[in-house]
């Protein structure tokens, strides 16, 4: 069996879902040279947000944590369909933003849902900067949202 990107979320029971679609005037992902940027992704599955609200105040930090490891395979499946999976050297910066109840600061754990499905998948070149935000508000009271920056062959 393979050991590419494709084959390792088999191996982790998870399938690329379609594209989201975007909320405003944007594209999903975009190139230039060699990285590949991604829009921020929303915990979205077949149209629908997953969940809505603040983490620390009726979403927990493991549901969150869960929504944002969605959000990455929303992002991988927008690199996806700009370059292939199989042309990611290395996921190089991974920002996620957490709408926080007042004295959440458990940002870290739950943006770890994304950074830990991007080491699972890629390993070593799945390592990568990272910032995680607590912010007082998301796009359609979505509780998580996760921007990635990719190197490409």
């Amino acid at each position: 069996m393979s050991n590419g990107p494709h084959a390792k979320l088999a191996e982790l029971g998870l399938t690329l879902p379609e594209v989201a679609s975007p909320l405003a005037s944007y594209v999903p992902a975009v190139q230039s040279g060699q990285h590949v940027y991604v829009s921020g992704q929303l915990p979205i599955d077949e149209g629908k947000l997953l969940a809505t609200g603040k983490v620390g105040n009726g979403v927990s930090a493991d549901q969150a944590k869960d929504l944002a490891q969605r959000c990455a395979l929303n992002a991988l499946a927008a690199i996806d369909s700009l370059v292939g999976l199989e042309n990611v050297v290395k996921i190089v910066k991974l920002t996620g933003f957490v709408a926080s109840a007042p004295g959440f600061t458990g940002q870290p754990g739950v943006v770890n849902g994304a950074s830990e499905l991007f080491g699972a998948v890629f390993g070593e070149a799945g390592r990568h900067a990272r910032s995680a935000v607590g912010v007082a508000e998301l796009p359609l009271d979505a509780p998580v949202e996760v921007e990635v920056i990719v190197e490409v062959a």
